[in-house]
């Protein structure tokens, strides 16, 4: 199908009309497509705005080298459509950033949602009106829509953070920062490259930029566990099973702790013997990525099956990497393995070592600061030519943040949440009727599955609207009581793993001043969603259900 051209209004010729709408949605990434996608079906009316030219939220932007997403590409995928399913088929175990982008756009125009969008268009504020209960959002190119809801389908992932190193701005090289990388291809070679950050994006990029650099200095200020991807092409064989079997394989999905497939030993780690222990951790070393933190179901509860699982990662870690000194620098030794989000690699602790990559401790010698030709640390210049932040993200709050979200009494959403965020379910907050948050604080959000997640929520709120239109009711608010026993349900939840060891982005850790919150549903996503229906079949218990006025 021919692609649509992107515009700024849409594909509805009289921009009157859509001054006033059922449904603003945030963000045409997973959950914006969805959201459109599912409400126009029930016949609502709405508009989605996009700060980008083009469809992808995150996959949109992040297109440095070597990104791929670390869920298998045949989950990491819209179920709610049998012929997608069946139309799509995805060429590797894991699947790049183009590919990701490909399926989106594919989808967008398969659904004939293009002209439902707004792109290159930033929302800079949404203000409730207390007497309509309708909310006005104005957007950076100067429009104003009001709307019954508001979808914040902006992402955990989406606002890049660029720690303040003094001196950045005077750099007279190349800069490029891993979540707004350059569309056209960056060549390396022959230069001196340095790259900040070894989470998931530094681990991704790292090996293929040293392939090209003159010489590469990795800065690394903390170790991450990071287990390799064993990514292949899918056999046309494998598609075929997987196509003819999707439906059980996405209901094992549902029901998981994660939004994945794979089902955890059934006995817990000390119950089996030394042998079968690691056999399991075998297996699922070879299914590669993040799931080795769910080899057993008590690796992130119990501190004794997480150092058997730790100890067989650093045997494994160890045995790729010829000097043992700098595998003391690369192995993480100050939180349990699962922690943090387990990055997904392909060669990364082999890269080191190569006699063109140097790993720089920021632990033991901190960057004090950043010249026209180079970086300075505690003891020593790097004269480098390009460099590369992969310095992450304000995650779960920070495009959240960037809006000027106002609700009843004039409360801005980001001075309600000073002190962390506040939600109830992850969907709703006091205070801020008809306004719901996709994947936000308080849901599992990054632990899970996130196209299934979108989908959860989005069928959650599409529901919620359609019981407030059955039963006349005009807009639905969390009560702060409901609010306050979520955020003490989920920090008890976390309190009992592991999890809160770990200064994680989890926790908002990587940014300086933001509060140390625990800011997921830890129970799992079957629990979670659990929860969900049984709010909605309660009539949504917890909320307060409005009328107009």
């Amino acid at each position: 199908m021919a692609r649509r051209p992107t515009s700024t209004v849409g594909a509805v010729s009289n921009s009157a009309e859509l001054d006033v709408v059922d449904a603003v949605v945030v963000g045409a990434g997973f959950a914006g497509l969805y959201a459109l996608h599912k409400f126009r079906s029930q016949g609502l009316s709405v508009r989605v705005f996009e700060a980008a030219p083009e469809v992808g939220g995150t996959w949109y932007f992040n297109r440095y080298p070597g990104a791929r997403c670390d869920v298998e590409s045949v989950d990491y995928c819209f179920s709610f459509s049998e012929e997608l399913q069946q139309e799509w088929t995805w060429t590797e175990k894991y699947a790049t950033q183009a590919e990701i982008l490909r399926y989106m756009n594919w989808v967008a125009d398969r659904l004939d949602l293009r002209g439902g969008i707004t792109f290159n268009t930033r929302v800079t504020s949404a203000t409730l009106d207390e007497q309509s209960l309708r909310w006005t959002v104005v957007t950076d190119t100067g429009e104003t829509v009001t709307a019954r809801f508001v979808v914040m389908a902006t992402g955990p992932l989406s606002a890049a953070l660029t720690p303040a190193f003094p001196g950045l701005d005077t750099f007279a090289g190349e800069v490029y920062h891993t979540a707004h990388w350059p569309h056209e291809p960056v060549d390396f070679t022959g230069k001196r490259v340095a790259v900040i950050g070894t989470g998931s994006s530094g681990i991704q990029s790292i090996p293929l930029i040293a392939e090209q650099a003159e010489h590469l200095y990795v800065f690394q200020r903390t170790p991450n566990f990071s287990v390799p991807a064993g990514n292949r092409p899918l056999t046309a064989e494998e598609v075929a099973e997987i196509k003819a079997n999707y439906a059980e394989r996405r209901r094992l999905s549902w029901r998981s702790g994660g939004g994945s497939p794979h089902i955890a030993h059934p006995k817990l780690t000390m119950e089996v013997s030394a042998e079968e222990r690691r056999a399991a951790f075998e297996r699922r070393w070879d299914l590669g990525g993040v799931l080795f933190s769910k080899t057993f179901s008590d690796q992130m509860i119990d501190e004794a099956a997480n150092e058997e699982a730790r100890k067989f990662y650093e045997e494994k870690v160890r045995a790729v990497i010829d000097d043992p000194a700098l595998a003391d620098l690369l192995i993480p030794n100050d939180h349990p393995i699962g922690t943090k989000r387990i990055c997904t690699d392909t060669n990364y602790f082999q890269t080191f070592n190569r006699p063109n990559v140097t790993l720089v401790s920021v632990r033991n010698t901190p960057i004090e600061s950043i010249d026209p030709t180079g970086i300075a640390t505690s003891d020593t210049h790097y004269d480098i030519d390009a460099l590369v932040l992969a310095t992450g993200f304000d995650a779960m709050t920070g495009a959240l943040d960037k809006i000027d979200i106002v609700g009843r009494d004039g409360r801005r959403l980001r001075e309600d949440w000073a002190d962390g965020p506040r939600t109830y379910l992850g969907l709703g907050v006091d205070g801020f009727p008809n306004l719901f948050l996709v994947s936000g604080p308080g849901a599992p959000a990054v632990l899970a599955n996130m196209v299934l997640h979108a989908e959860a929520h989005i069928d959650w709120i599409a529901d919620a609207i359609g019981f407030l239109d059955d039963h006349g009711y005009a807009a639905l608010e969390a009560t702060p009581e409901s609010v306050d026993n979520w955020i003490a349900e989920c920090n008890q939840r976390a309190e009992a793993t592991l999890f809160p060891k770990a200064n994680s982005w989890y926790m908002g850790a990587n940014v300086p001043g933001k509060p140390r919150v625990f800011m997921l549903f830890i129970g799992g996503f079957a629990a979670y969603l659990d929860i969900c229906a049984e709010v909605a079949a309660a009539g949504y218990k917890g909320f307060s259900l409005l009328k107009g006025a």
